[in-house]
């Protein structure tokens, strides 16, 4: 079975890597035959890899494996392929569905990194600690830029954007050099208490939180932001964290029950309704690490944002740092994703348009769609380093053709959407989003 790295094509900003030179070296010492096409946007130069002892290939019609990380073209899709990457299409996306499509017709097989997962469903692989890295990073620096335009000298006036910084550990200096000017000279009276609010506690809110514990901070309770900015602390030589779990967004519609978790998972919005709305308003940074979807309340909707910044009003929250980037999802500010090259823009809840930069009346907001790519040899090695055990147990398209009986770990087998053309088992619901594609 010889398997092949493609090139990134959907993006210019895509610089990852499924898998890194060292670790592909180590996969060919174990006798799986890998190579890599070329890529002069990649990482990792085409250099590390042939000298890595990776052969170079630009056509990878002889490989029984594809491996990328976004989606692939119809056009260059090959027959009777293994194909594994992030495919986007397990909501029934209206976009990825001719992709889809097409993939049928040609017999292949198709392995999506998002639902590689444990039995309790937990992901196994995944950039999401890195997206929390830069994305808190972008976070802070947006701030800084939309205190500036409001003429607030900050100290988050000195960061940058993730991606102008020559690594993560250069990234993470600059922040640290913030926290000791806070230690110093304070945060400025126009915004204290600066409360930084994380929506979500998995891999995402880790990662953010990890770049945002480098400054200093006490951390607060859900439920008291509003009680901290009616009556604040003395101490401004801070900043103040509140970490969301569900049960401190959501709450049972019937009075008389209690939280769930599994309950809340199960019914969503049918038992439960949103807990939170107008305190986000009180945070000065809400940075959003959770997955939602039409099943659960949204966090912060229209009627939220038109009543915070109705009639000129100005709430303390300054900027949504969408991590998540969830369009139309849990945060009714983020109505489009931003890009590496125009990270920000503001929300006009009056109009529900936007405008590029941090200047204007609504929240600024940050949600880049490939965020781990402003870190990407750091998210590569990290990515590579979780999806490097599984190669040797993907699938073979000359396997046998009954998907049931097939011999495969767990993790693989739940993450195969396509077996030689057909929908698998758990991915049949798509047949529906499939016939919409078809009645057009």
């Amino acid at each position: 079975m010889k398997i092949g790295i493609r090139t990134e094509d959907k993006s210019e900003w895509e610089r990852c890597t499924p898998l890194t030179p060292e670790d592909m070296a180590a996969l060919r010492t174990e006798g799986l035959p890998v190579v890599v096409q070329g890529s002069p946007q990649r990482a990792f130069k085409d250099e590390e890899y042939t000298q890595a002892g990776i052969p170079l290939q630009a056509d990878l019609s002889d490989c029984d494996v594809i491996i990328g990380l976004k989606e692939i073209p119809s056009d260059l899709l090959e027959p009777n392929k293994t194909y594994v990457f992030f495919s986007h299409v397990i909501k029934g996306q209206p976009y990825n569905m001719p992709m889809l499509k097409q993939m049928m017709a040609l017999g292949d097989t198709l392995i999506d990194y998002e639902r590689i997962v444990n039995d309790q469903g937990r992901r196994l692989i995944a950039f999401g600690q890195y997206a929390g890295l830069a994305g808190m990073i972008n976070g802070l620096w947006a701030l800084g830029q939309r205190l500036d335009v409001e003429g607030i000298a900050n100290p988050f006036s000195s960061l940058r954007q993730a991606r102008t910084y020559a690594s993560l550990a250069d990234a993470k200096e600059a922040i640290a050099r913030v926290g000791e000017d806070i230690m110093i000279q304070g945060i400025p009276p126009e915004v204290h208490p600066l409360m930084v609010g994380f929506a979500g506690y998995g891999n995402v809110s880790r990662g953010a939180q990890e770049i945002f514990d480098l400054l200093p901070f006490e951390e607060i309770a859900p439920g008291t932001v509003a009680k901290m900015a009616a009556s604040p602390s003395d101490r401004t030589d801070r900043l103040y964290k509140v970490v969301y779990q569900e049960k401190d967004l959501v709450r049972p519609r019937d009075s008389e029950t209690t939280f769930g978790l599994e309950d809340y998972y199960q019914y969503g919005k049918q038992k439960y309704t949103r807990a939170v709305g107008r305190e986000l308003g009180e945070l000065t940074l809400l940075v959003n690490g959770i997955y939602w979807d039409e099943r659960y309340p949204r966090l912060l909707n229209q009627a939220d944002c038109r009543a915070l910044w109705a009639d000129g009003r100005k709430p303390r929250l300054r900027v949504v740092a969408d991590i998540s980037c969830d369009v139309d999802g849990a945060l009714a500010c983020t109505v489009q994703p931003s890009y590496l090259d125009r990270p920000l823009y503001v929300f006009h809840p009056d109009s529900g348009r936007v405008t590029d930069g941090v200047q204007g009346h609504g929240p600024v907001v940050m949600a880049v769609e490939i965020l781990f790519a402003e870190l990407p040899r750091e998210s590569s090695v990290y990515f590579s380093r979780l999806f490097k055990d599984f190669l040797p147990a993907l699938p073979n398209p000359d396997h046998p053709s009954d998907f049931y009986h097939l011999d495969l770990p767990p993790e693989i087998k739940r993450a195969t959407i396509l077996w030689q053309g057909r929908l698998t088992p758990d991915y049949r619901y798509l047949e529906t989003h499939l016939e919409k594609l078809s009645g057009q």
